[in-house]
């Protein structure tokens, strides 16, 4: 006699809310959602349960991550809540006495053991493991994907809970790092986002160890790590680098064209009084590192972050940030009025900046930004550069891409035609001949603050030094 299963797979709504470094948790989450043979519901009508994977950051995101829980609840009434402020849970159960279950940040065994106990999985042998692939469940689209090295933060900076929220530094072995990307390029990745906290700081927990990757030793140092990365012939981008001294020897690597010449350095400010309040390295050395980075690799693109408005901020202050953005003419600028953190030091510090000032100053320097990013943008009129392709625009060639100094989501695009609707010598490239995920190289004919256009010359042939996986190499 044979036994009924179910073959009805449960569903689980998913919900990832903050920075690139939450989205590979959602990932590792997904992941062992469907190994485990439950099935991601695009709706809530669909859903049997939510996760909601939060950000609690700063005041704005908790209130976000609040929200998109209340709205779970009331659509299905089991939420299980994950991340950054399930580090708070008392701030949860507070406003959300309903929720059915709250773990930490990387906690992906107390998710699944929250989910099974809401909703057991399906017993059917042929839908409760399932071939993931290689990579398992990306949240990106195929052609680029972020690889996280370290969990956690060892600085003390009196704006940010992070630490709390993620504890100490973490890092992952060399080994385990470069395989996971080996794996990632083998699968058709063609660009890499290498993210931590301080991406600079790889390693020192483990002292920096060494261990295996195809039959060598590599240390766990983000010189090495890069090293190897840009030995597998993709574009890898490197984030959230503070300006160590070893730093420089990166920015050789770039020079090389081993990897991009792409920096994601969040300096914050350049008050050596406020850099001092916000607890921050490096104050006052910056526009000798970005100088010497510049003449080490003179392409090199610095996106970087400020904070307007943080307390004890004078008009002086303010003016000294203005002052050095106009001398060390960054590339990419994002910039933010100080927001107050509960359980950060600077919630206690004296001197708050009201409302209207952080507002009027943030102003000031965006438009100051914007002429400076501008100029930059127009200077590559008439240049051909190389550009990776994101996305179909409105009308059969027309796409949406970016530049070697553009990452997904903070930066530009680069807004290119080919086909019958580019006018030049473009037009060997029949229309619908290029896909997302190709490179392609393109000569830019315009340009604002933010974006270029142009029109597709050419194909760049993709080779990387990693075996392809067939049958992947043809699917997403």
């Amino acid at each position: 006699m044979m036994t009924q299963v179910s073959s009805d797979p449960k569903k689980v709504g998913f919900i990832s809310l903050g920075c690139p470094k939450a989205l590979v948790d959602s990932e590792r989450i997904l992941t062992q959602l469907r190994a485990e043979g439950y099935q991601i519901a695009p709706t809530y009508d669909e859903a049997d349960t939510v996760i909601v994977n939060t950000c609690g950051f700063i005041t704005p995101a908790v209130e976000e991550s609040l929200s998109a829980i209340g709205e779970a609840l009331e659509a299905t009434g089991k939420v299980i809540v994950t991340g950054c402020l399930g580090e708070r849970p008392e701030t949860i159960m507070e406003r959300h006495p309903k929720v059915s279950a709250v773990t930490g940040s990387q906690d992906v065994d107390g998710v699944m053991r929250a989910v099974r106990e809401l909703i057991p999985p399906d017993q059917n042998p042929f839908t409760s493991l399932i071939p993931l692939g290689p990579t398992g469940i990306k949240l990106t689209p195929r052609h680029y994907a972020y690889l996280k090295v370290a969990e956690g933060c060892n600085h003390t900076c009196s704006f940010c809970i992070i630490p709390k929220l993620r504890g100490l530094q973490v890092s992952r072995d060399a080994g385990e790092v470069l395989y996971e990307a080996f794996r990632l390029v083998a699968a058709g990745t063609k660009e890499l986002m290498v993210i931590a906290q301080d991406t600079s700081a790889y390693g020192v927990d483990l002292r920096y160890r060494e261990s295996e990757f195809q039959g060598g030793q590599v240390r766990a140092h983000l010189v090495d790590l890069a090293t190897k990365l840009g030995e597998m012939g993709v574009w890898v981008r490197m984030h959230y680098v503070y300006p160590y001294p070893h730093v420089d020897r990166i920015v050789e690597l770039m020079a090389q064209g081993k990897i991009l010449p792409y920096l994601d350095v969040p300096l914050q400010h350049a008050s050596p009084k406020i850099l001092k309040s916000m607890r921050r390295p490096g104050a006052g050395k910056q526009l000798d590192t970005i100088r010497r980075w510049r003449e080490i690799c003179p392409e090199l693109v610095i996106r970087s972050t400020f904070i307007v408005g943080f307390p004890g901020e004078t008009e002086e202050d303010f003016q000294l940030l203005l002052d050095f953005l106009e001398e060390a003419r960054l590339d990419r600028v994002g910039a933010f009025t100080y927001s107050e953190v509960e359980e950060a030091d600077a919630t206690h510090f004296e001197g708050l900046v009201p409302e209207e000032v952080k507002q009027e100053r943030l102003a000031r320097l965006m438009e100051l930004q914007q002429r400076i990013s501008l100029e930059k943008q127009r200077a590559k009129i008439g240049s051909v550069i190389e550009v990776i392709i994101d996305d179909y625009n409105e009308e059969p060639g027309q796409l949406i891409g970016r530049s070697k100094g553009d990452a997904p989501g903070i930066d530009g695009s680069v807004f290119c035609v080919h086909g019958e609707l580019a006018e030049g010598v473009g037009r060997a490239l029949p229309a619908g001949s290029v896909k997302i995920g190709d490179i392609v190289r393109v000569l830019v004919e315009d340009a604002d603050e933010y974006d270029l256009y142009g029109e597709v010359l050419e194909v760049v042939p993709w080779r990387p030094n990693v075996p392809l996986i067939g049958a992947l190499s043809h699917a997403h």
